[in-house]
């Protein structure tokens, strides 16, 4: 009798998989002709956006002397009811992306809107037909066509002697990207109206550290009042993420935080640094104070915790800030234990 049940359990985990494989090969499938229509959407949208302002500017109708003021009255209205995305500066690409590709029909649909406003970089044009082609046949993230543009790639390699060795640095480390990871783009989702949804970038244990920790320092009663989480700042051509972003009502400043799953780096030290400069640069009010830094660094073993303020502003670490802010203890306590919590609860 156990025999014929093996059997019959072998029988239907076969049926099982083989459904499960079929199933599997349409939705990848599907979802990746889903994102290439997406992605050839923006190009034909940000193409023809780009097309209707400079062929109003070439009738007349734009003036230069207002012609700025009126771009950003346009992207005030385009951003209150299309939502991020539609910067002056976004604006501008959009111009220079349908001047430099004057032929719809000839976008390749194997390239994002962010692998062509990589493009609007390369003033060359037979530099950047090249970079078209190599980012087609070597698959080319919108990453790593901006690494090889930044690196002059096309430029070393058209002067090298020893080809073969440029080829070979260029191609270090490059990794194919899997086509669901173009949704996380967000400049797709900013293109589709969707919230930046922190779930697109962190990790599961990131997020679950994240998410206690958000509701530590809301519990702890000392003027923490949440902002955002996933914090987007965009400056010039490069984004940027805050972990989590609160305001601290008796300071009267913003306090960043950025969670680190491993050890703590200069570089992350450094790095926070810049977060604080761009941030006072882009959301500082006037009469805020100086914006704090907080890095944390959980490691299975050790965590770190490291407030980081800029060398000007040391000053503001009076008792009224000790006193209001979560002692750099409390931080290490909390974010230790809740990993451990956390790890164990994965594990059963």
């Amino acid at each position: 009798m156990s025999k014929k049940i093996t059997v019959h359990e072998n029988l239907e985990e076969n049926y099982a998989n083989k459904l499960y494989i079929d199933i599997s090969n349409v939705l990848n499938e599907k979802r990746k002709q889903a994102y290439i229509a997406v992605s050839q959407s923006m190009l034909q949208a940000y193409w023809q956006i780009g097309k209707i302002i400079i062929e109003e500017e070439q009738n007349g109708e734009l003036r230069s002397e207002y012609g700025k003021n009126v771009l950003q009255k346009l992207s005030d209205k385009l951003t209150a009811e299309f939502g991020k995305g539609f910067s002056v500066r976004t604006l501008q690409q959009m111009k220079k992306f349908y001047t430099l590709f004057p032929i719809a029909n000839a976008l390749r649909s194997q390239l994002t809107w962010t692998h062509y406003r990589s493009l609007l970089k390369v003033n060359n044009e037979s530099a950047r037909n090249w970079y078209i082609e190599e980012a087609i046949k070597g698959q080319w993230s919108s990453r790593q066509l901006e690494r090889q543009i930044n690196t002059l790639y096309y430029e070393r390699l058209l002067g090298s002697q020893s080809k073969d060795g440029v080829i070979a640095e260029a191609n270090a480390n490059m990794s194919k990207l899997a086509p669901e990871q173009f949704i996380k783009d967000p400049y797709v989702l900013e293109f589709l109206n969707l919230k930046n949804y922190p779930e697109l970038r962190e990790t599961e244990l990131e997020q679950a550290l994240i998410d206690n920790l958000q509701n530590f320092l809301l519990e702890l009663g000392r003027g923490f009042c949440f902002v955002a989480r996933q914090k987007l700042m965009r400056f010039d051509d490069d984004d940027f993420y805050l972990d989590l972003v609160f305001y601290h009502s008796i300071l009267k400043c913003y306090v960043l935080i950025d969670l680190k799953i491993g050890k703590l780096t200069h570089q992350d030290v450094g790095q926070m640094d810049s977060y604080i400069r761009m941030f006072d640069a882009l959301q500082k009010n006037e009469d805020d104070n100086p914006t704090l830094g907080i890095i944390l660094c959980s490691e299975p073993n050790e965590t770190i915790a490291k407030y980081s303020v800029l060398s000007d502003n040391k000053q503001i670490f009076t008792s009224k800030y000790l006193y209001n802010l979560p002692t750099v203890e409390e931080l290490q306590d909390y974010i230790q234990s809740q990993r451990r919590l956390i790890e164990e609860r994965d594990c059963e």
